[in-house]
């Protein structure tokens, strides 16, 4: 009963500090789908945008982390986009799942040297629970304790909100996650009261000198969590190739470490995608390397999507800082 019991609290503790109720972000951002870091970003572009991630975590390690999710954001007038995002995450015997929808509006600041600012916020549903149906006796606890019945779990509402600026081909979004504490007198002690969050996501787009169809993206993307001040910096390079049709693939890079451990990185690996003719896909690896390097092969992620409902808008300010946003 003792072990079971600090296997519970540490699943719960490690998912609680890990997850704390959020849409996970991994590199999903990167697959030319950037609603994923905020809600600014939604109805900019031409299209009905829809992305679906799929991501096998630590690949090797028996209940390693699993996800898939789904974004899809669209403009609904000449300044104005709404999205819907979902998620299913999958942690041991821990269990996430969450919704998000999210409306923004667009501005433009100055129209000649095409300055624009969007405003973003969401409104979230999440819930975690103990998957107690699956635990298996092992050899030191033969017998689950009978005690442990009825469906472990908590739901939390919550907010984000978030500002975008661009300038021509440079952008910086600023987002807040999370911004009303949740009720968690089922977990008292172990979870964080505070679930508030901080995304900075900035980089610029470079038109290569030599060939008008190349485009060179670096980007930064930056996360601070308010409950204990850990945070973690993503350093990013993409480039793009566009063809003659409007259709392009692309290929990058993404470096990740926590902010205390520079040379120590979390993962870090090879990215590659492509647009034809209105369907994208794209496919990410990440080198784990920590301790459990020696016990699996890495994480892997696909993505999939359609740019579906063409139609242009009258206003500037929904102009996305890539050629990839127009098709």
């Amino acid at each position: 009963m003792k072990n079971l019991t600090l296997y519970i609290l540490f699943l719960v503790m490690s998912f609680g500090y890990g997850q704390e109720l959020n849409l996970p972000v991994w590199t999903q951002y990167l697959a030319d789908n950037d609603f994923v870091i905020s809600p600014t970003y939604a109805g900019i572009g031409d299209n009905l945008k829809i992305r679906a991630n799929g991501l096998t975590q630590w690949v090797g390690i028996k209940n390693a982390p699993d996800n898939q999710s789904i974004y899809a954001d669209f403009r609904i007038s000449n300044r104005s986009g709404v999205g819907l995002s979902a998620y299913n995450d999958k942690n041991g015997n821990t269990r996430q799942k969450g919704i998000k929808f999210s409306f923004a509006h667009h501005l433009i600041l100055d129209f000649k040297s095409k300055q624009y600012l969007s405003l973003g916020i969401s409104y979230n549903i999440n819930n975690f629970r103990i998957a107690i149906e699956d635990f298996d006796p092992t050899y030191e606890i033969p017998i689950i304790d009978p005690a442990i019945t009825d469906d472990r779990g908590v739901s939390n509402n919550n907010f984000d909100a978030g500002v975008l600026y661009r300038n021509k081909g440079f952008y910086f979004s600023a987002n807040a996650n999370n911004l009303v504490s949740k009720d968690i007198k089922d977990f008292e002690g172990v979870e964080p009261s505070q679930l508030l969050n901080y995304q900075f996501y900035t980089g610029i787009v470079l038109n290569s000198k030599k060939n008008k169809d190349i485009e060179f993206e670096p980007s930064l993307f930056f996360q601070l969590f308010d409950s204990d001040n850990r945070s973690s910096t993503d350093v990013n390079f993409k480039v793009r190739k566009f063809t003659r049709m409007g259709d392009y693939y692309w290929v990058g890079a993404s470096y990740r470490f926590l902010n205390d451990q520079f040379f120590d990185p979390l993962n870090v690996g090879p990215m590659a995608g492509v647009m034809y003719n209105n369907f994208y896909f794209a496919y990410s690896y990440q080198l784990t390397i920590n301790e459990l390097a020696g016990y699996n092969s890495g994480t892997h992620m696909i993505t999939i999507g359609l740019d579906l409902l063409q139609s242009a808008s009258n206003c500037a300010c929904t102009k996305g800082s890539s050629r990839s946003y127009y098709r």
